[in-house]
């Protein structure tokens, strides 16, 4: 009889721990945070110190201040700069987690504006940069956000434009998301760059990483429980750019680093596999997450453009 007291007490004990860490697990992964730490990794330091160059570069460019409100009344903001020649042609950059418009996607600007001729749009997603909010979606509310992008550019600049999306890591899946649910007709390229299969198991991974004693995937379903609840999606069926890709409509280029440790080299074969339009996959052999741009630039730019000019 003790033994069996003993053993539901520490069940009891257990499921309490993995339910405290599962709140833990929300806060950390679904709530946003500004003001992160400086960088530690020399890696990183060396790339922080090149996006700062890229914002100066940018904000050289005087680009025009915007803002649009969504139904709940948050502030989304963005940054706008229009093409050096007046161009039919515009481009979407989507930044990933508790990140921001120009510090993910500065890099990009240069080749957009110059080499490719595109007006180009920086949003803020809601919880990050200069845009309201408090918390993260993985691209659920994400994705229709954008589409309210995409419909202030066609409303502006009329029914002929055309669109192409780019996005990096959330950001990516939230490009997948807006080209899994039908997009205006004027989105015609889609490029994402170390997207995920689904916010869980990305939650998932990272909980591995920290070796708690408890086992990660239980950590992270706790946490989705606190997300359903109090963010109102769920982090494997709502935020699932694998589980909606049978919708896809546009062409869809995938690129992923083979050494990346956050969102799994493996996630990237399973989306395009998954996916049933027009697509092309560029892989970075000891590329960490994010990373390809910076470490292949020159094959980078010319497979994009390529992809692009193949659909535009």
């Amino acid at each position: 009889m003790k033994k069996g007291k003993l053993a539901i007490g520490a069940g009891i004990a257990g499921t309490a721990a993995v339910a405290t860490m599962g709140a833990v697990c929300y806060k950390i992964a679904c709530m946003s945070t500004r003001n992160k730490p400086p960088e530690k990794d020399p890696k990183r330091i060396l790339r922080a110190e090149v996006r700062k160059k890229n914002n100066n570069f940018l904000f050289s460019h005087n680009p025009e201040d915007l803002e649009i409100l969504t139904p709940e009344n948050l502030r989304l903001k963005a940054w706008f700069v229009p093409a050096e020649k007046e161009s039919k042609r515009f481009v979407i950059c989507v930044h990933g987690y508790n990140c921001n418009g120009p510090d993910e996607c500065g890099h990009l600007f240069p080749f957009y504006h110059y080499e490719m001729g595109c007006n180009y749009l920086l949003p803020d997603l809601r919880g990050h940069g200069r845009s309201d909010g408090k918390l993260i979606g993985y691209g659920t509310w994400d994705s229709l956000d954008i589409k309210r992008w995409i419909d202030y550019l066609i409303d502006r600049f009329g029914e002929d434009i055309q669109i192409i999306l780019h996005g990096i890591s959330m950001g990516a899946a939230t490009v997948m998301l807006v080209n899994n649910s039908s997009p205006r007709e004027q989105v015609k390229v889609v490029i994402e760059d170390c997207g995920y299969t689904n916010a869980l198991d990305v939650v998932t991974t990272k909980i591995k990483s920290l070796n708690i004693n408890y086992t990660a995937r239980a950590i992270a379903k706790a946490g989705n429980l606190y997300c359903r609840a109090l963010s109102k999606y769920d982090l494997k069926k709502d935020a699932s750019p694998l589980g909606t890709m049978a919708n896809a409509k546009n062409p869809v280029m995938f690129i992923h680093g083979e050494k990346d440790a956050l969102v799994p080299f493996e996630m990237c074969g399973m989306l395009y596999e998954a996916c049933p339009v027009p697509k092309e996959i560029f892989t970075v052999p000891d590329a960490e997450h994010a990373f390809s741009y910076y470490d292949a630039k020159e094959e980078y730019d010319a497979k994009v453009k390529a992809f692009i000019e193949k659909y535009i």
